[in-house]
């Protein structure tokens, strides 16, 4: 056995004892075995080596396994609510939480180990007990089945959005056209669009957020834009006005769901640099672009 498979071993035999709250042992009429640790029977099933160590009943074993469940959820819950007390700010409250709202967030957050997945349940907790029906059931429902894969693909989508208080939604702008004049109708007219992926976000990281249904499958495009009407998007700390220099121009995007929306609250992310650059070159013809 190399040193790699003996530490994983090691590893994992850790770990189910931390679970089971038992060793596991190999057992004693196993060296009896002729072959490997891989050899497999007649039947082509391979045989159990280990067992647990313990006098106790398979009843009081599964007893003791409940109650380190129970330990380790009061643990979570308990390690979450001191974060959201921690970060709490000194504000007025605008009431207090639904009482269902509070149980399915206990019942869901309990099952949390991961500090930085707490550090989030804590901002819900904090947002909701502000200004209850910030975060919806659904919300939660969502966080608790994201993986880490999909939480690192909405911490990338968090440094492109920004927050359209028209439509009150976060938007990822993804570029704009123009509308062929009568004039000119075999041309589509002017067109840029932005290639997110330079600025971290892949084409997967779209598919996985719009299959957890965090950004709706279809790029949106807005309404035609009136010469000199300014658009205002809240990047973060920062602000953008966008005025178009003629008629016509229609700006393409994503936009967040419902969902999307309330687990970005979460995501305190500044603007990506890349994202911004782009974002000021493609414009620059068609639109004046004003930081604030």
């Amino acid at each position: 056995m190399s040193v790699k498979n003996a530490q994983a071993k090691a590893s994992l035999a850790a770990l189910i004892e931390e679970k089971l709250g038992f060793t596991m042992v190999k057992s004693r009429d196993f060296g009896a075995r002729s072959g490997s640790d891989n050899s497999y029977s007649a039947k082509g099933t391979m045989p159990i080596s280990y067992s647990v160590r313990s006098e106790d009943s398979i009843l009081k074993r599964a007893l003791k396994r409940q109650q380190l469940n129970k330990i380790q959820r009061q643990q979570n819950i308990e390690q979450i609510t001191a974060i959201a007390l921690s970060v709490c700010p000194d504000v007025t409250s605008q009431g207090r939480p639904d009482p269902d709202w509070l149980e399915h967030f206990i019942n869901l957050a309990e099952d949390i180990t991961n500090q930085n997945m707490q550090k989030l349940w804590a901002k819900i907790l904090v947002g909701e007990t502000v200004s209850p029906g910030t975060f919806s059931i659904k919300s939660l429902q969502t966080l608790k089945q994201m993986t880490q894969r999909e939480a690192s693909a909405l911490q990338k989508c968090a440094a492109l959005c920004g927050y359209l208080e028209k439509e009150d939604s976060y938007l990822i702008l993804l570029g704009y056209y123009k509308k062929p004049s009568f004039f000119d109708l075999l041309r589509k007219g002017n067109k840029e669009s932005l290639n997110l992926s330079v600025a971290g976000l892949s084409f997967p990281n779209i598919l996985t957020l719009m299959d957890i249904n965090l950004i709706y499958r279809k790029e949106i495009e807005s309404a035609s834009l009136k010469q000199g009407q300014p658009l205002q998007f809240s990047f973060h700390s920062k602000k953008l006005t966008l005025v178009p220099k003629s008629n016509e121009l229609v700006l393409s995007y994503y936009k967040l769901t419902q969902t999307g929306d309330e687990l970005k609250k979460l995501v305190s992310s500044p603007i990506n640099k890349k994202y911004k650059h782009q974002l000021e070159q493609a414009l620059a013809e068609e639109f004046e672009c004003q930081w604030s």
